[in-house]
This record gives structure tokens, C-alpha cells and sequence, in this order.
């Protein structure tokens, strides 16, 4: 604690404001509420008025947090023990919302151990035996090895209790339970290790390098290659870092097979327990997810099928991380199935029959202004990319630069199709001032955006450009719109609106024709 006391009188160091820079609105809002609930009114206003000071757009010196919380007689002692107790209610409110959020057992097994420690010593042993007896079945039964070596752990520390297990029974649990835990421990290593070794590969330009050599390679030196068949939480994580490999290289030719096999193999040698259901769901959308991005989109709408059965049979919980993510795929699916009617129905229907945070709200409102493109629905389009609300900053904070990117691109076509040639020229100009200021006067790795965004301003100085048989040269002569191969409808929809007019047929049909296209015929195709 002493550092942040040292730190928070030197403006660029404050570790306190830095923590608190990270949350987003919502949690601010809710933050505030959380200190008054749980302060008494005087204590509360000084803490959210602390608060208020930090998330200030100008980083605020000592003496200024004194003069403005304490105006009749700066108290810099208070305002250190003011800082402190601070510090401790974001702890505290971080690990509410974290176990909230969580979806698995592990949060409420943590919440049992905390609840036997806290019995343990107000001199309640009997309850407190009673609730780890519950955490170490709890425990045991979702595969949370890691916890249940801490539960035994603690059952050891109170063993001399009338209300305990004989001790030679708990240490042979506890032995049985070790070499698990120690599985887990080394689980974790290799997975550092793997994205470590990954990203050197990309570094010092190998990207080539096989994933498989480099997983193979770390599983060996930590003896995994058996636990990863047989224990869906580590196939899980494993596949996360493959897939995360994937998407930087967009092999998913070569990532879908993989994790069909791995999946398939899974389900016929041991299949998934109840206690698994959320590995089993995520490695399911990742199936359908690689499908999707190899234009399997009726194989990966079957995969969908029992990721919703499952859904539909589990928890709650569980549908509240994975349905948003299931309608956004389905719906990415329809379209390319010319069911894009059905893509709006899931879309529109989507928030009356699901609660959805924040990147699930704009993740919907963005699919939803280009399913409605699609349909020639240009002024639902509009509304749908004007409700989004946000100010640029703010989306690309929450949803990164490509989204901003695909949702000011998105409203700049819209306008132009709807005939507000004027407006759809501040957004273009609008969109170039950000490619350049932010990644070089080319573009860097965003150049594609500026040659693609050339032709457009082509079209709008000169509507009758795009009957010369040079546009359309121009256009076959583009460089790979990176966006060919990207996973949603938006993405690809910029290249196939240039397409059409180039070609002067509908957008949806060439949508249509580029999806049906193999990868590496499109990208040099018109």
C-alpha cells in the first residue's frame, strides 16, 4: 500500500487513477452505486468524490485532490487513509463482478472456501467442516483440481477438529488429487509458452512456422500429450491459443480439421460430463466459427444446432455467454444461405429475448445495419448504424479499430445509396484522415482501406465513371480486399457493393457469387 501513498503526490505515476482509467461507463456508473452502498453517506460522498477526481480528463496534482476535498483545512493524512480505503472498495467490487460474471463452478467453490475460512475462525467448526465438505464435491465434480488441492489443503490446517475427516483419509484424497493439480500447473506453462514461441515465430518471420510442430513440441517437454485427450478444460484452452494463432494468419483451413478431429476424438473416447458443458459449448462454436470462415456455412449451421441444444438443457449461465455469440453466427450463416430475411428476424428478435452487455449490443446493431444493406434497406440500414450512439473514441475502445472502421465505412455506402453524396464525402474524407493519422501517410497494413476508398470518391465526383471500362479495371486490379476473407457479412460487403456497381448488378447477388468462391480464386477476381 505504501507505493501507491508514494506514488499518488507524482500526477503520470498514479497506479490508483491508471486502475480506474480502465473501466468502461457502465462499470463507472456502477462503481459509484457500489460506494454508497456500502459506506455510510459521509464516507460515501468523500470516496465517489475521489473518485470523480481520478477519472478526470486532466491528471490532478496533490495539493489540488487536498484543496478540493478537504476546502476549509487540506488533511493529507486523511486523504492517504482516504486513497487506501479506496484502493481496497475496487478490489472488493472487482471480485464481486468477476464472480458474478463467472459462469463455472470455481467461483462459487472460492466463495465456499472464503465462507469455511471466515467460520473457522469466528469458532464455528462444525459449519465450517460442513460447507468444505460441500466445496470439495463441488470441486470434484467440475474437474476444479487446482481448488480442491487448496480445499484439502485447508482441511489439513483444521484436521484436529471433533468435526473432521480422519486425517489419513483427507492426505489420501490430497495425494489422489495432486498429480491433477500438477497437470493444471503445468497446463498453464505450456500455454505461456506456446503463444510465447508463437509470436517469436511471427516476429522473426517464420509466420509459416506450423502450429502443430510448436504445440507438439511444448506438450512433450511438459509431458501433456495424453492429458489434453482426455480433459476438455485443457483441450479448450489449448484450441483457444490455436484458433488465436489462426485468426492472425487466417488459416482456418487448416484450424477447421484440426478441431474437428480433436473434438470428434473427444466425444467418442470420453465425451463431455454435465460438469464440462462449457467446454463443450466453446469448442462447438469453434467448430462452427471455422466452418463459417471456410464457407461451410450449412455444416456449420448443424454444428449450431447442438450448441443450442445444449444450451437449451443447461444452465442459464451458460446462455448468457453463449447465445448472443450463436444468433450473431447463424444469422452470418443465413445470409450466405439467401436466408438473409431470417439473419434480420434472429437479429431484430435478439435483445426482447436476451439481456446483452454492451460489445454484444453494438456487435448486433452493426450486423444488423448491413443485413438490412443487403436487403436494399437502406434508410433501416441508417437508423440501425444511427442508433449505435457512441462517438467514434468510444467504439474503438470498446470494439477496436477494424469495427470503427467497418461501421464508418458502413455509413458512408449507406448515405451514398440513399443519395446524400455531400455526407457520404465528410465520412469518406473523414475515414482517410483516420487511416493516414493513425497508420502512416500509405496506410500501413490498412492501405487496402485507401485504394478501396480512391474508387469511391471516383464515384461520387463522377457517377458515370463506373461505365468506363477503366473502373472496372481498376477494380480487378485491386489489391486482395483483405476483408475477402474476413468472418461476417459487413466485411464482405464492402468489395462486393464496388464489385456490383462496377459490374452494374444487384449487391446481394455478387455478395452471394464471392461467398461461393473459393478464397483464392477471389482475390483475383473482380
Amino acid at each position: 500500500m505504501r507505493t501507491i501513498v508514494a506514488v499518488s503526490s507524482t500526477g503520470p505515476m498514479d497506479d490508483l487513477r491508471t486502475t480506474l482509467s480502465t473501466f468502461s461507463p457502465d462499470d463507472r456508473k456502477e462503481f459509484l452505486r457500489f460506494l454508497q452502498r456500502q459506506r455510510r453517506k459521509e464516507k460515501g460522498r468523500k470516496d465517489a468524490q475521489l473518485c470523480e477526481l481520478l477519472w478526470h480528463k486532466r491528471e490532478l496534482t496533490t495539493d489540488d485532490f487536498l484543496s478540493r476535498l478537504y476546502p476549509d483545512e487540506p488533511n493529507p493524512v486523511a486523504y492517504y487513509a482516504l486513497r487506501k480505503r479506496l484502493l481496497r472498495q475496487v478490489t472488493d467490487y472487482l471480485l464481486l463482478k468477476q464472480r458474478d460474471q463467472d459462469p463455472t463452478a470455481a467461483a462459487t467453490v472460492r466463495g465456499q472456501l472464503s465462507l469455511a475460512q471466515h467460520l473457522f475462525e469466528a469458532g464455528v467448526p462444525r459449519l465450517a467442516w460442513t460447507t468444505l465438505r460441500k466445496a470439495e464435491k463441488l470441486a470434484s465434480q467440475n474437474e476444479q483440481y487446482e481448488l480442491l488441492n487448496t480445499v484439502y489443503n485447508l482441511q489439513i490446517e483444521h484436521a484436529n477438529s471433533e468435526h473432521a475427516d480422519p486425517i489419513d483419509d483427507i492426505i489420501r484424497r490430497r495425494n489422489r488429487n495432486k498429480p491433477a493439480a500438477e497437470e493444471e500447473e503445468r497446463a498453464a506453462i505450456a500455454y505461456s509458452l506456446m503463444r510465447q514461441r508463437l509470436k517469436q515465430a511471427r516476429t522473426q518471420g517464420r509466420s509459416a512456422t506450423s502450429f502443430d510442430q510448436i504445440m507438439q513440441d511444448v506438450l512433450r517437454e511438459y509431458d501433456l500429450q495424453e492429458a489434453f485427450g482426455r480433459r476438455p478444460s485443457l483441450l479448450y484452452r489449448l484450441l483457444s491459443i490455436a484458433r488465436s494463432a489462426m485468426l492472425v494468419r487466417r488459416d482456418f483451413a487448416s484450424f477447421e480439421p484440426f478441431v474437428r478431429r480433436c473434438y470428434h476424438l473427444m466425444e467418442k473416447r470420453h465425451g463431455f460430463a454435465p460438469a464440462q458443458r462449457s467446454y463443450q459449448l466453446g469448442l462447438l462454436y469453434m467448430l462452427a466459427h471455422a466452418l463459417y470462415r471456410n464457407r461451410h456455412f450449412t455444416e456449420s449451421v448443424q454444428y449450431l444446432e447442438q450448441l443450442r441444444q445444449l444450451l437449451d438443457s443447461g444452465p442459464r449461465s451458460y446462455r448468457t455467454e453463449f447465445y448472443p455469440r450463436y444468433i450473431f453466427l447463424l444469422a452470418a450463416n443465413y445470409s450466405f444461405l439467401r436466408r438473409n430475411a431470417d439473419s434480420i428476424a434472429l437479429l431484430e428478435e435478439l435483445p426482447r429475448t436476451q439481456p446483452l452487455n454492451p460489445r454484444d449490443q453494438l456487435t448486433a446493431q452493426l450486423a444488423l445495419g448491413f443485413h438490412y444493406f443487403a436487403e436494399g434497406r437502406y434508410q433501416r440500414t441508417n437508423h440501425a448504424l444511427q442508433t449505435i450512439g457512441r462517438s467514434d473514441h468510444w467504439c474503438e475502445e470498446k470494439m477496436g479499430v477494424e469495427w470503427l472502421l467497418n461501421k464508418n465505412m458502413g455509413e458512408m455506402l449507406t448515405q451514398l445509396e440513399m443519395g446524400n453524396a455531400d455526407v457520404a464525402g465528410h465520412r469518406l474524407r473523414a475515414i482517410e484522415r483516420f487511416v493516414r493519422d493513425r497508420f502512416g501517410p500509405d496506410g500501413g497494413s490498412y492501405r487496402y482501406v485507401l485504394t478501396y476508398l480512391a474508387l469511391v470518391r471516383d464515384l461520387l465526383e463522377d457517377p458515370e465513371a463506373v461505365q468506363r471500362p477503366e473502373f472496372a479495371q481498376r477494380v480487378a486490379q485491386m489489391p486482395r480486399f483483405l476483408p475477402l476473407e474476413r468472418e461476417d457479412l459487413q466485411a464482405l460487403s464492402f468489395y462486393a457493393w464496388l464489385k456490383a456497381r462496377a459490374l452494374g448488378r444487384p449487391y446481394y447477388e455478387i455478395l452471394l457469387e464471392l461467398a461461393e468462391t473459393p478464397p483464392m480464386l477471389a482475390k483475383n477476381t473482380v
